[in-house]
């Protein structure tokens, strides 16, 4: 047998040692990453509950704020809150909190609204912070215009879905308790990008109005909550407001078509006609319709009024929905109301109030409709 010469085996200890010395490394190293993540950071959660909540002005809101250790974090958290919206306050009971490791706590976070507070959508962030740890959580608060016993406004849809581009109506209902004087009306806020809104009248002493969201092909597709509110003063010259919520989904998947149609004849104070809406489908298949509406956008006045200065406006007609099934299918090319046999009854209808201001202003007056409606190919 062969044996090694002395420095081949000084070679081969040493190899074998610098072998070991990195297996002490790795070993070291392993060790140190399982004792760090079996220690982590100390921190602390932060969770609101409810996550959103809605008041008037002149309301209160409560949130339960929940705090929790991790990490083995222990010691005392103060309590903060940040954008409240102006004339807001917010207090927490208790104003701060004790932690021990894995442990959970509770407050309770008192927002206050003014009676100025602006109507409108904020998002309130509460930040619980011990020492150098801090952790957060948003909750969302709507302030509403404090609700009036004079009148309350109610919208119809609650909710419409079209394309990027088209145009959404509404109709707006006024319900008045004694309350005679003439109501406008305007959007607080929750227009998607590029959306205009027009209210058709802008203010009233009927009882109803039309609400048209224009969008365009820039518009993001999504789900959009409007806030509408009216306003009005009464007989001691004190605001009064109502409002109403309105769901608008634009959904790049819509088709498009088409409606149109106009009053037959001429309208008496009095009196309505039904509209045998013409639909246009440019599509290459059937399309089933959903939440057809009509709206009036103008009105022309006859020149005989226009030489006297006789009033003549949108709140002089009224307005009945289409009130047939759903889906409507539509072919593809042109149809109509009638040719898709839909009862008379069914057809949405516009009308002329029978008031003394109007026999003589709106006599020959032409209306200019509008019209939306939701399309889904089948």
């Amino acid at each position: 047998m062969h044996e090694q010469d002395g420095p081949s085996r000084h070679r081969t200890r040493t190899g074998i040692k610098a072998a070991l010395i990195a297996l002490l490394l790795l070993l070291a190293s392993a060790g140190a990453l399982i004792a760090a993540a079996n220690n982590p950071k100390p921190g602390i959660t932060v969770q609101v509950s409810p996550a959103s909540q809605s008041v008037q002005q002149g309301q209160s809101a409560a949130y339960t704020v929940t705090l929790t250790s991790t990490g083995g974090f222990s010691g005392a958290v103060t309590l903060a809150t940040a954008g409240l919206p102006a004339g807001a306050s917010g207090a927490f009971t208790p104003s701060s909190v004790t932690l021990n490791s894995g442990s959970t706590v509770t407050a309770t976070l008192n927002a206050t609204i003014g009676a100025t507070t602006p109507a409108g959508t904020s998002t309130v962030t509460i930040t619980g912070t011990g020492g150098k740890v801090s952790g957060s959580v948003d909750a969302s608060l709507t302030v509403n215009y404090k609700m009036s016993t004079a009148f309350s406004v109610a919208a119809a849809p609650d909710s419409v879905t079209v394309p990027p581009g088209a145009t959404a109506v509404y109709t707006l209902q006024l319900t008045r308790n004694n309350f005679p004087a003439a109501v406008s009306f305007s959007v607080l806020g929750g227009l998607p990008a590029g959306a205009t809104a027009t209210f058709s009248p802008t203010g009233t002493t009927g009882n109803s109005s039309t609400l048209q969201v224009a969008t365009t092909a820039a518009s993001p597709s999504g789900s959009f909550n409007l806030y509408l509110v009216g306003t009005g003063k009464d007989s001691a010259g004190k605001s009064q407001y109502a409002y109403a919520n309105v769901q608008l989904v634009l959904d790049s998947t819509i088709k498009q078509f088409a409606l149109s149609g106009n009053v037959p004849g001429t309208l008496q104070p009095g009196t309505s006609a039904g509209l045998d809406l013409q639909i246009s489908n440019p599509n290459n298949k059937s399309l089933s319709l959903t939440n057809l509406s009509v709206a009036i956008a103008g009105v022309t006045r006859s020149a005989d009024a226009v030489a006297k200065n006789l009033a003549c406006t949108a709140a002089d007609f009224t307005l009945t929905q289409y009130s047939g099934p759903y889906p409507l299918v539509a072919p593809a090319g042109s149809s109509s109301l009638s040719g898709l046999r839909v009862a008379q009854s069914a057809w949405p209808r516009v009308g002329m109030l029978d008031s003394s201001r109007n026999q003589d202003g709106c006599k020959g007056a032409t209306l200019q409709l509008t019209y939306s409606g939701s399309g889904q190919g089948n």
